[in-house]
């Protein structure tokens, strides 16, 4: 999603992302070599929400391995032409992060290195030999079987496990104000529209006298990640089982509708938020306002209702475990959440080399990628610092410490390399490794929320309560046990980029979608709802949105074939 904050350093009620890894610690990769000379890594990066060089904590942890500086650049922050810039100078960055078709693109430009030698040679990296050879064999004339890219945020699992105990997206409340409205069953939108009304009622503004609403929107990730339509209606399909492949809608039974048909979920979430907008449950800066902005709203308690797991991270702590006051998952009976399983190939993301290195440049990147997928390189990116973040216990394992150290930006100590802990948070905001994977150092999954201390301690009234309303162990359980799940499993699929002309047509075709997809949140009724999506409709086709479709289709198809052999084996 554009500008996705998946703060995998969010310590504790995390929803955390990335890694695994086996060997020890290492701290300074595989072919450590001089380090006296200093380095600046340029990395073109997808991924960052932020551009300019690290700073902060992360800053120091790679400065004292590799003799390292990292300057972030950023296409979310600098705009889609800093790509076409620095691809024509033929230098993309010395590390790219690219999404897994432009990658292939960039390839065949001549600006992506040949990493073989060394990838072959990286013990930590090999962990993942099977993975990144499916991806790297997948590429367009790579018959010699060579290495280009590393996938990002693999796991260390199977193509069709879940892991996660709450899944990417799904409705979450405040226990605490959803009890206090007396803990409706929600059978439809229409009864969480309902719920929405009387939290407005209970909770209309934080302790501080500031305004609260169930739902607060922003508009600054819409068309990223290769959607169309705004991201606060995209991720929200998912709960009837859809996925949004651009202008194709992609169902449980791998059929293919488009995203301008008017029983279709797009259209259903679209109508949810503007009842919930007429109704005054809706944040009025709705719409202006960006993500930094409504996460700051959360960690205000100014938010009663979120969508994303991560989101927790801005919030719930072990003491509002205790007290109550935690988002949790409260099931809408009508839907059917997709998921995708363990991103066991990665998930579409990839790492790779620029061509213009230097061999010396070129020995220290590979050296701070092997050690980006180490065991210590994932605990930096996952768990945080030790002293600061967790501490080990006398058994090996670890519990968490300062598990509030992103939402409140806590004070780094000068040792750790001072300024606010999320100030200095890894700016990359990507990962080779997932959360989910397996520490082999402590033998529990790198994510703090799966840790048997964190469960000790996060095992409040609060979740006593939950796991005897709903007879389940986490989300994810409920939804097994109702058979509320859709599951689509991790594939390596190398799919076909836009030519010149569908890139023109998806622009253009975005654009009038999420334009009018925000002044239909803001309709003044039914009628006028109604006539803004058809006017978009049309408007749409005239740009060639029926050749789009056509074309979505027949290259997710491709997708959809994989997945159908993944599950067959």
């Amino acid at each position: 999603m554009k500008k996705r904050k998946i703060f995998s350093i969010i310590t504790l009620t995390v929803v955390a992302v990335v890694l695994l890894c086996s060997c020890g610690k290492d701290s300074k990769g595989s072919n450590d070599g001089d380090i006296s000379k200093p380095m600046t890594f340029e990395i073109y990066d997808v991924a960052a929400n932020y551009q300019g060089m690290q700073t902060g904590w992360f800053a120091k942890v790679v400065k004292d391995r590799f003799n390292i500086e990292l300057n972030i650049i950023a296409p979310q922050v600098a705009g889609d032409t800093i790509f076409q810039t620095r691809a024509s100078s033929g230098n993309l960055g010395d590390i790219v992060i690219l999404e897994a078709t432009q990658f292939n693109d960039c390839l065949e430009a001549g600006l992506i290195k040949d990493i073989t030698d060394r990838v072959t040679t990286s013990k930590n990296l090999m962990k993942f030999d099977k993975q990144i050879k499916t991806f790297n064999s997948a590429l367009s004339n790579n018959s010699a079987g060579r290495y280009f890219g590393i996938p990002a945020e693999m796991m260390d699992t199977s193509p069709t496990s879940v892991t996660q105990e709450r899944i990417y997206s799904l409705p979450q409340l405040r226990w605490d104000l959803y009890n206090k409205i007396g803990a409706p069953e929600l059978k439809n939108l229409d009864d969480l529209l309902d719920a929405f009304v009387e939290l407005r009622k209970v909770h209309p503004t934080n302790e501080k006298g500031d305004p609260a609403y169930p739902l607060s929107l922003w508009p600054d990730w819409d068309g990223g990640d290769g959607m169309i339509g705004i991201a606060n209606v995209v991720q929200l399909t998912t709960w009837y089982g859809d996925k949004i492949k651009g202008s194709a809608v992609l169902t449980p039974n791998g059929t293919f509708y488009p995203l301008t048909e008017k029983s279709g979920s797009y259209y259903k979430i679209l109508k949810f938020l503007n009842k919930a907008k007429r109704m005054g449950v809706v944040d009025p800066d709705s719409g202006t306002q960006d993500w930094s902005s409504v996460c700051a709203k959360i960690s205000n308690g100014q938010v009663d209702f979120i969508w994303y797991t991560w989101e927790i991270g801005f919030w719930n702590t072990t003491a509002r475990y205790q007290d109550g006051t935690a988002f949790c998952f409260i099931p809408v009976m009508d839907q059917n959440y997709y998921t995708d399983s363990d991103a066991y190939f990665g998930t579409g993301r990839v790492f790779g080399v620029g061509s213009k290195v230097d061999s010396a440049k070129y020995e220290r990147i590979m050296d701070f990628l092997d050690w980006y997928a180490s065991p210590e390189g994932c605990e930096f990116q996952h768990i945080g610092i030790e002293g600061f973040n967790y501490q080990k216990m006398a058994n090996g394992k670890y519990e968490l410490l300062n598990d509030n150290a992103l939402m409140d930006n806590l004070p780094v100590p000068a040792e750790y390399g001072g300024g606010g802990y999320s100030d200095g948070n890894n700016a990359i905001n990507q990962w080779i490794c997932k959360s989910e994977c397996t520490n082999p150092l402590t033998g529990e999954i790198y994510s703090p929320q799966y840790w048997a201390s964190y469960k000790e301690k996060s095992m409040t009234q609060m979740r006593k309560d939950w796991e005897k309303k709903y007879d389940a162990k986490n989300p994810t359980d409920w939804m097994l046990k109702n058979n509320k799940l859709v599951v689509s499993p991790s594939v390596s699929v190398n799919l076909p980029s836009d030519s010149p002309d569908i890139s023109v047509i998806r622009n253009s075709v975005n654009q009038a979608v999420c334009d009018a997809s925000w002044r239909m949140i803001f309709a003044k009724n039914d009628a006028e709802f109604d006539k803004m999506w058809d006017d978009m409709t049309k408007e749409v086709k005239g740009f060639g949105f029926d050749e789009l479709y056509k074309f979505d289709t027949t290259k997710h198809q491709l997708e959809v074939d994989a997945k159908k052999k993944a599950v067959a084996k």
